[in-house]
């Protein structure tokens, strides 16, 4: 063997000793401490009348929007939540002390009632399709109709339809597009009206607007009274 090999093949087997004698030698003691006593200056007590801080109103007292309401009526079925979330964190981030509320805007009575009648219509045009041999004859008719044995013919792929159809008609009922903004209630936003959402630097003018007048009226109404 070179010295090449003897050096690669010696040094694992140093350190491998060297770890073993580190691992069972006992650690040596430790050097004695010497501490000094110092004696301690007595500290003059505190008064505690002198900590006493100005009272401080809460904050928000002072908020711009302290005692004002701002609505947000939205359509819940359109997936306007998201919209409606970040104009409410918006306004109470510009206006402190204002409270926002959130709250579903229905649809008018009428497209309420029709939403009602869609399950009814969806579950009767399956019933009709797989059961409908038996229920023609109890309701006089001896004959099914040319469209049953049509619907019939594809009768998984007609109940698929139905229920699609179905669900996409109940869900144009339940929504009524709207994303109506009232501050004090009073109406400062209407996307029916307008057909567009409203921006978060618009929204924060007609919000300050509208403050703005309300704080003009109050102190006018103090005024008088």
């Amino acid at each position: 063997m070179d010295r090449t090999q003897l050096f690669l093949l010696g040094l694992p087997l140093f350190l491998f000793v060297s770890d073993l004698f580190g691992l069972f030698t006992p650690p040596p003691p430790k050097p004695p401490s010497h501490h000094h006593h110092h004696p301690h200056a007595h500290k003059p007590p505190i008064n505690p009348e002198t900590l006493d801080f100005p009272s401080q109103k809460p904050a928000a007292a002072e908020g711009i929007g302290y005692g004002s309401t701002v609505n947000i009526n939205f359509c819940a079925s359109c997936s306007y939540r998201g919209t409606a979330a970040t104009m409410k964190k918006m306004l109470e981030t510009q206006f402190p002390g204002i409270d926002v509320i959130l709250e579903n805007y229905p649809p008018p009575l009428p497209k309420r009632l029709l939403s009602k009648v869609v399950p009814v219509f969806q579950f009767g045009v399956m019933g009709i399709i797989m059961a409908g041999e038996q229920i023609f004859p109890r309701i006089g008719i001896t004959t099914p109709p040319p469209w049953y044995y049509s619907l019939r013919a594809n009768r998984f792929g007609s109940i698929a339809t139905t229920w699609l159809l179905g669900n996409v008609m109940q869900s144009f009922l339940q929504s009524s597009g709207a994303f109506e903004v009232y501050c004090n209630e009073e109406l400062v936003f209407s996307k029916l009206k307008e057909g567009r959402f409203p921006g978060e630097i618009e929204l924060k003018d007609l919000v300050s607007k509208t403050l703005a007048d309300t704080r003009v009226t109050d102190n006018i109404g103090v005024v008088w009274s």
